[in-house]
C-alpha cells in the first residue's frame, strides 16, 4: 500500500496562470504520497472558480479515487485538463475533498508567497 501523508501546508499559498492569480490561501493542504513530489491541494472556496471550466477527463487513482478535471481560461489561451478534484476521494484521503490540485509547469505557477 502506498503511503500518503496530508498536512496544512504552512504559510500562505498561491496560483498563477496567464497572468491571473487564480488562488491566494491560507488553507491549503500538502499531500505527500510515496514516490511522487508533493502537491498541493486549495479549498474551492479560495479559488476563482470562473476561470476553471469542468472537462469529460477522468482517472483513477488506486490510492485516492476518482479525479475530475477542470481546464484553465486566461485572456489568451484555455489550459486543458491543468486541474484536478477528487470528488468522493477514498478512506484515509478525506481531507481533499472540495479541494482542486493545479499541475505546475511553463504556465501555472504554485507557490507559496
Amino acid at each position: 500500500m502506498t503511503k500518503i501523508a496530508i498536512r496544512k501546508a504552512e504559510g500562505n499559498w498561491s496560483v498563477r496562470a496567464g497572468g491571473a492569480i487564480l488562488v491566494e490561501s491560507r488553507n491549503a493542504l500538502s499531500l505527500s504520497e510515496e514516490g511522487y513530489p508533493d502537491v498541493i491541494y486549495f479549498p474551492r472556496a479560495d479559488i476563482a472558480m470562473a476561470f476553471l471550466d469542468r472537462t469529460d477527463q477522468s482517472t483513477h487513482c488506486p490510492h485516492k479515487g476518482d479525479a475530475n478535471y477542470f481546464s484553465i481560461v486566461t485572456k489568451s489561451k484555455t489550459l486543458e485538463n491543468a486541474a484536478w478534484s477528487y470528488e468522493d476521494p477514498s478512506e484515509g484521503v478525506q481531507r481533499i475533498k472540495d479541494h482542486i490540485a493545479f499541475a505546475p509547469g511553463e504556465e501555472i505557477t504554485v507557490e507559496r508567497i
